[in-house]
């Protein structure tokens, strides 16, 4: 298991951060699973090319499958460095953690088809690309409203955790990013909802700011977090 393999080895960490769990819990496991499911849905519809036309579709399915699984990646290491960093297992850490993952796989179709979408340049009315976005940014807004959740629990519990001040400058940039995140899912989607019909395509757009905020947010709390040093 990728989770248990991390842990144990004494090349990850994170420099300055002291990470409080140190054992894969049943609730860790659980998870797993249910990306490994996710994963095999996005994969599930794609079949083996008997032909060489076949093969090259295939091939645009398998970028689709790249872009996507690289963000469910991206969602499971979250996952991964916040157990890590504060250890916490309590029946409110279990609510947000099924809450997560219920979202997650709710996320998996929308995201997919989006992508496939936009590869083949499939056509869509116009009432259809303002509900695909809404589905497709509340499903987004959702999973980064529950890491905002985890992070706030996280912050509550800040004295028992004894966060030293680097900690806690993190724990905050990361509760922060979490609900900029879920922001501009929740952008997004009143974009899809209220823009004239030449407009809707402007609600995708809206994710291009995503490494725009974090250029942003990377350079804010780095400069806090070296002053802090200092």
């Amino acid at each position: 298991m990728i989770r248990r393999h991390l842990i144990g080895s004494h090349t990850v960490g994170e420099s300055g951060f002291r990470w409080r769990g140190h054992e894969v819990t049943r609730l860790e496991g659980f998870t797993d699973a249910v990306f490994a499911f996710a994963v095999t849905l996005l994969v599930v519809s794609l079949e083996v090319p008997k032909t060489f036309p076949e093969l090259l579709d295939a091939m645009h399915g398998f970028i689709v499958f790249g872009i996507c699984f690289s963000l469910l990646a991206y969602v499971w290491f979250m996952h991964y460095r916040f157990f890590r960093r504060y250890g916490l297992e309590n029946p409110w850490m279990v609510i947000l953690n099924c809450a997560l993952l219920f979202f997650v796989l709710f996320y998996v179709y929308p995201l997919k088809f989006l992508f496939t979408a936009a590869f083949s340049e499939q056509q869509f009315s116009v009432a259809e690309g303002r509900l695909l976005y809404g589905i497709f940014s509340l499903g987004y807004a959702a999973v980064f409203s529950v890491f905002a959740l985890l992070y706030w629990h996280a912050w509550r519990l800040r004295a028992q955790l004894e966060l030293d001040p680097i900690e806690l400058l993190r724990t905050r940039q990361s509760l922060i990013d979490q609900m900029a995140l879920a922001g501009i899912g929740l952008l997004s989607a009143v974009l899809a909802q209220v823009m004239p019909p030449g407009g809707v395509e402007l609600a995708g757009f809206v994710y291009f700011t995503v490494p725009l905020y974090f250029t942003w947010s990377g350079h804010y709390w780095g400069k806090r977090e070296r002053l802090l040093q200092a």
